[in-house]
């Protein structure tokens, strides 16, 4: 008994490893490296800071042009993409100690409404209508980095990160800011949208945040107001970008 259930704890990191066998590590530091990318040079680096406040958030990261278009996914975490939580939720408050399906609207919704519907049917990554145009993998646990090409389509592009951790409440953000709303009672502090412009030549870049998402998910809508964000501003201690030719 002891040795089949050996057996099946090893086949199960394995599966792990095999849906994550493009990450590296240097150090501490876990670098992933992006499968999608049709450009081998692999000329753009981004790194990302783990805050004093993570706690297995959510986030994606993509492309749109200097007008606010949206262009690419470059990074989304799986969870969301696909629909399926580490954890199964029921209504608002009942976790299931299994993974399962979760819909979670608020947890990304400037990132959902920008890429638009999925399939022309959904907005939110469901089992049945998943997110696959993007790099994906289990949210990693500390810093890492994640090698991509940066395939602008012109001289000037914007990278965008929206980012979301459950439960992450304040004062302002309360259990009942919303009481008819599940989709907010999940998120709590709303998204944090972060952005920079980038350009062609080689350059170091830091994103900063610029604001928040619907914390109710319903619409793709930026509030750029975000003086009630307390510990969500600390999930993340820095996202740098490098461009390299």
């Amino acid at each position: 008994m002891k040795r089949f259930i050996t057996l099946m704890l090893i086949i199960s990191a394995l599966t792990i490893i095999e849906s994550c066998s493009s990450l590296k590590k240097a150090g501490e530091v876990v670098i992933y490296l992006d499968t999608n990318n049709n450009n081998a040079a692999y000329d753009m680096l981004i790194t990302v800071k783990k805050g004093i406040s993570f706690n297995h958030p959510t986030y994606a990261i993509w492309e749109e042009d200097m007008e606010g278009n949206y262009i690419r996914t470059i990074f989304i975490t799986k969870s969301y993409a696909s629909g399926v939580f580490g954890h199964q939720m029921i209504k608002d408050s009942i976790w299931l100690n299994h993974e399962g399906t979760s819909f979670q609207p608020a947890a990304l919704p400037y990132w959902t409404f920008k890429k638009g519907l999925i399939a022309g049917k959904q907005h939110v990554p469901t089992p049945d209508y998943p997110f696959i145009d993007g790099y994906t993998c289990a949210t990693p646990q500390g810093d890492f980095q994640f090698k991509t090409g940066k395939n602008f389509k012109s001289k000037q592009s914007k990278i965008m990160l929206e980012l979301n951790q459950s439960w992450d409440w304040n004062k302002f953000w309360t259990n009942n800011k919303f009481p008819e709303n599940y989709a907010y009672k999940h998120s709590a502090q709303p998204s944090i949208i972060y952005a920079v412009v980038l350009n062609q030549d080689d350059g170091q870049f830091f994103m900063n945040p610029i604001g928040h998402g619907d914390p109710k998910g319903e619409t793709g809508k930026l509030f750029t107001d975000i003086s009630s964000l307390t510990t969500a501003m600390e999930i993340f201690e820095s996202i740098e970008i490098q461009i390299k030719h």
